[in-house]
Parts: structure tokens; sequence; C-alpha cells
């Protein structure tokens, strides 16, 4: 029997984590950055160990990330989209769900549309852990976790600092967990964004609202920006043009120099060159974006390990 790391049987998101299994999941992948930078990336850590990424929502980074992150640490990876699932043939989502258990996997790495699916399928699955790889609008943990490992190497203790978090908050995940993990780590959240793409009673969650982007500047550490998420907006009414939004709430090298010398740039990508960002700004030394994606291995490979990877089989 596989025993868990940090008191995790799964890892759903955010809300209901300990600033201790926080840290000690940021801490872990820390200690995965070297296997990434070796000439031989691997390690022996997952051997004998299955992980089926199961996506039914197109994904780069993410998809790609929890790939490499289990095929370094010697696990057998299997990836399954939505594409070319069953759910094409009508199977439900607890149908494929409970046919992939039946093949006893460690981990099941899922990303779904729906809120909440993860924490749905936990109370079938009972000997399969399961990663929520992003649900919806709900929660994106181990993009939070990145960011923060990200943050930890180039300022240090987050506690007390800024983070200004621009662009389509009402169907972000990752500001959702953001704004959950301040609470935990101790950081300041600002929320800059039209009203039309803020959810409803976003302070509730104790952070600051501006629609003025230039007003929220001053001392802000972290910008933290946003693509517009077009595929969930149900109409063309959240903003006059893609140009107007770019001047109003895009990061330009003038915006990034009025914030100070110590502000950072992050994104969890895909970036909209031009609408949320421009390009000298995501490509300035300010910018920690690739530096995210590349942290993204080394937190994945922390999460699987923590699920199934340190245990001890009985």
């Amino acid at each position: 029997m596989l025993q868990p790391l940090f008191g995790l049987k799964h890892l759903f998101g955010i809300a209901g984590m300990s600033r201790e299994q926080i840290t000690s999941l940021v801490n872990l992948g820390d200690n995965f950055i070297d296997i990434n930078s070796r000439s031989v990336k691997k390690a022996p850590t997952l051997r004998g160990r299955t992980v089926i990424n199961l996506f039914f929502e197109n994904s780069t980074r993410t998809r790609t990330s929890f790939e490499i992150a289990g095929k370094r640490l010697s696990a057998d990876v299997i990836n399954i989209s939505a594409s070319t699932s069953a759910t094409k043939k009508g199977e439900t989502l607890l149908d494929t769900g409970q046919t992939l258990a039946a093949m006893q996997p460690h981990v099941l790495v899922i990303r779904h549309s729906v809120a909440g699916t993860c924490e749905f399928l936990s109370e079938y699955l009972e000997n399969t852990a399961l990663i929520n790889a992003g649900d919806g609008s709900h929660e994106h943990p181990t993009q939070i976790l990145t960011d923060l490992l990200t943050l930890k190497h180039n300022i240090g203790d987050i506690k007390g600092k800024t983070m200004t978090i621009v662009g389509d908050i009402a169907h972000s995940r990752v500001a959702r967990s953001h704004l959950l993990a301040a609470k935990i780590m101790g950081y300041n959240v600002r929320l800059v964004a039209p009203k039309t793409l803020l959810p409803a009673f976003v302070e509730n969650y104790g952070c600051e609202v501006f629609h003025d982007f230039d007003a929220a500047l001053q001392g802000t550490d972290i910008l933290y920006m946003l693509r517009v998420q077009t595929e969930r907006l149900t109409t063309n009414c959240y903003f006059p043009s893609i140009r107007e939004y770019h001047e109003t709430y895009g990061l330009n090298m003038k915006r990034l120099k009025a914030a100070g010398d110590h502000c950072m740039v992050m994104h969890p990508g895909p970036m909209n060159r031009g609408v949320e960002i421009s390009t000298d700004v995501a490509d300035s030394i300010k910018s920690l974006i690739l530096e995210q994606v590349e942290h993204g291995v080394a937190i994945r490979m922390a999460a699987l390990t923590a699920l199934c990877g340190g245990a001890t089989e009985e």
C-alpha cells in the first residue's frame, strides 16, 4: 500500500491545504530542479508507478510538463485527450474514470471544463490518487505552486509582498487559486480588470480591486498578467475592442517602469502578445514567464512524488 507524503491523498486545489503542505511541495519541487538541468534527466523515484493524464481541454504547458515530470521520474505515463477518449462515443465522465481506475494506475491527472471534477470522481475511485490540472474557472493548484517556487528563487519570502493580477479575473482559475494561496501564505493581492471581467463579490477574498491599471502599479512587487479567455466568453460585450483593451489593461514598458525596478512580471500562459502584454515586456529581463514553465516541470514532479512516490509499498 502506498503512503502519500504531506498528508495528501489527492491534490484538488489550494483550498483546504495548509501552509506546511504548500511549503513542503514547493521545497520538494525545488529539489527536483537539479534533475531537470542534468544532461541525463532521469531519476528512479516513480519506477513501477503508472500515471494517466486525462485532458478534456486543450493544453500545452500543463499537459506536457506532467508528461515530462512523470517520465523523468521513471513512471509509465499514458496521455489521453477528450478527442480520443470514449466520451466522444457518449461514455460518461464517471464511466471513463472508473474504466481507467480499473487498470490500476497510481495517479490520474485530470483537466476538465467543469469545476469540481476531481472531487466528484474521488468519491468513486477509492484506490487512485487524483490531481487537478485545472477545472473550469475553479482552481489550478500546480500552477500556483509553480509560481510560488519561481518567486522563491527571485524574491525570497513572499510574505508581505503585493501581487497585482490583471485581466480576465472572472474566468481565471489561476486568479482564484492565488487569492486562496495569498490568505495562507501571507501575501497581498490586487485585482485589475474591467467590471465585466470581475466575478461578483470578489472583494470577499480580502483583495483590493482596481479598474484603473495605472493606479494599482505603485507598491506592486509582482505584475501577474492573464489572457482574456475568449473561449469562455458568451458574448462580445465584455470590452469595446482588443485595441482599447490593450491600451487600458495591457502591460507595456511604460507601466512596468512605473511599477519600479524591483517589480517582476509573470504570466501562466498562453500569452496573447499585443493584448494583455507587449512583446518587449514579455521578453524583458523582468519577465519570469519562461522560468515559470521550467519550474512547472519540477513542481509536477513534486506533486506526483507526494501522491505516490515517497512511500513504501507494504
